[in-house]
């Protein structure tokens, strides 16, 4: 494994594949306010499968909250397309993946990008809360709010960093980013594969509904969560997460990636 800081701290980190998996990779994204530290345990599972994988660590990431005010989606997306890119001049197929706003993020690089296949963990492309709605006006307004909190969280916990409170620029920017990729589900080539937990406090089940709409066929794979809360990747059921990711990336590993630089 190779880091950018120590293995404490939120840090950027990739595996060099081996094996006969050597040459398919899968670039993880993590979450809003969150950290690789979120998916680590996924990207080891698939690391030990041979496969080579790439978690890079979001602009105003792994900080605080000061610093993610002042980043936006488009910072968020082109270090994450850095890194995939990074990636498949390395490999020759390779898969998107990430958790929660990180789900976004790599179904936007998959209509943007030939890709082998698409894995996702209770992806982002709504909001519970209706204020949303007015967002690009309340910021100016209201410069900060707090975290969403799960009631009774069973998933363990990471140092992501100092985000006691949640910028609304930031959240703003969050909005936008689920619009884009919104739109660009219909552009999503390549088969995907959802993870949705039953009780989710962040994300809503009208994000679930829209992949639908907007995948169509591409949409193969849908598994339900029933023990987990929103970061499934660290909770109860963090072992299906693994296996049944494990397996869709083996079965689609044959197909070819076009990935070319903006």
């Amino acid at each position: 494994m190779t880091e950018s800081s120590t293995p404490s701290r939120p840090a950027a980190f990739s595996y060099p594949g081996h094996g006969a998996n050597a040459r398919t990779g899968v670039a993880i994204c993590h979450g809003f306010t969150g950290s690789p530290l979120s998916v680590m345990p996924w990207a080891q599972h698939l690391a030990d499968l041979g496969y080579a994988v790439s978690v890079p660590l979001l602009p105003g990431h792994g900080t605080d909250w000061r610093e993610l005010a002042v980043t936006g989606w488009k910072d968020w997306y082109r270090s994450y397309e850095r890194a995939l890119l990074d990636l498949a001049g390395r490999t020759d197929s390779c898969f998107t993946a990430g958790l929660s706003m990180g789900g976004a993020i790599a179904l936007l690089a998959a209509s943007r990008h030939q890709v082998a296949g698409v894995s996702v963990v209770n992806p982002g492309l709504s909001f519970y809360d209706r204020r949303v709605r007015i967002i690009g006006l309340l910021k100016y307004f209201q410069r900060t709010t707090v975290p969403i909190q799960e009631d009774q969280p069973t998933a363990a916990a990471t140092n992501d960093g100092d985000y006691a409170l949640t910028p609304l620029a930031a959240v703003h920017e969050l909005k936008k980013l689920f619009s884009s990729t919104v739109r660009a589900l219909p552009r999503v080539g390549a088969p995907v594969q959802v993870f949705k937990s039953r009780t989710d406090a962040v994300v809503p089940p009208t994000s679930l509904a829209l992949l639908r709409k907007g995948l169509g066929g591409n949409l193969t794979e849908v598994l339900d969560l029933a023990s987990s809360g929103h970061v499934a990747t660290l909770d109860v059921d963090a072992p299906v997460i693994f296996a049944r990711s494990g397996e869709f990336v083996a079965a689609h590993a044959h197909r070819t990636s076009t990935l070319e630089t903006p």
